[in-house]
């Protein structure tokens, strides 16, 4: 198997699982994929983060907001290997409620990864809603 193949099966497994995890209000498995290095940083849909101390606070308070998914789909779009960084580029489509409310909605999303370790770690993600 090659790297592109490795990281592929990482992002559509525990990386899937932890996203769906946190559109049930689980942010812990997200946290867990995160990078404990520096530079980490979101720029998101509904709110940006820079360093640790603000992705910890970005990620607990969007666990307390979502609740109830019942669909969750990524169409991904583009993704590389090169050495020990990756990237994904592609669409997520959410059903999910948020702070109680149903909601569907579709993000373009960008996230750029580093191998630590031997393990694929998230280091930046970007979000904005998307018309498509």
């Amino acid at each position: 198997m090659t790297d592109r193949d490795e990281f592929l099966a990482w992002v559509r497994t525990e990386l899937y699982d932890a996203e769906f995890a946190l559109h049930n209000g689980n942010c812990a498995p997200r946290r867990a994929l995160w990078s404990r290095n520096e530079p980490v940083t979101v720029l998101g849909a509904w709110r940006n983060a820079n360093g640790q101390h603000e992705i910890d606070e970005l990620f607990s308070a969007l666990g307390s907001s979502f609740s109830d998914c019942t669909s969750y789909a990524v169409d991904l779009q583009a993704y590389d290997v090169v050495g020990d960084m990756a990237f994904t580029a592609g669409l997520e489509h959410t059903s999910v409620s948020v702070d109680g409310q149903p909601r569907t909605y579709t993000l373009r999303v960008t996230q750029v990864y580093r191998r630590e370790s031997g393990e694929w770690r998230v280091a930046h993600r970007h979000g904005d809603a998307s018309t498509v």
